[in-house]
């Protein structure tokens, strides 16, 4: 299945994913995780170089290894294939830190009232 991927925003118009991932200093490792990403549009879950994992209920999370870094791109699923990229961040711990969950889980519940 492809997906169409759309960053969320914020009530301002700021997209966090699309900021963290400009952010990235080393314009290769930025490169790779756009192509990655284009990759998912295209061949879904199919894409190299990237897992996909369910967090929990529609909430689910990109793992993305580049130079030697794990990022991880928390995302839902909504009316069939269009997917939006909720919130990044950089893993550090063996475990999701509860307080990126949390914002992403914030996020997903503000979109879901937004698209009622």
């Amino acid at each position: 299945m492809r997906f169409v991927i759309n960053y969320w925003r914020n009530p301002s118009g700021k997209a966090p994913v699309e900021k963290y991932i400009d952010a990235i200093d080393n314009k290769e490792e930025r490169a790779e995780i756009l192509a990655t990403l284009k990759g998912v549009q295209q061949y879904g879950t199919d894409a190299v170089g990237v897992e996909f994992r369910q967090i929990e209920g529609k909430l689910w999370e990109l793992k993305i290894r580049t130079h030697g870094n794990h990022h991880r791109i928390f995302y839902v699923v909504l009316e069939g294939n269009e997917m939006f990229l909720l919130h990044a961040y950089l893993k550090k711990t063996p475990k999701a830190p509860m307080n990126e969950i949390i914002t992403a889980r914030q996020r997903m519940k503000q979109l879901m009232e937004e698209r009622r």
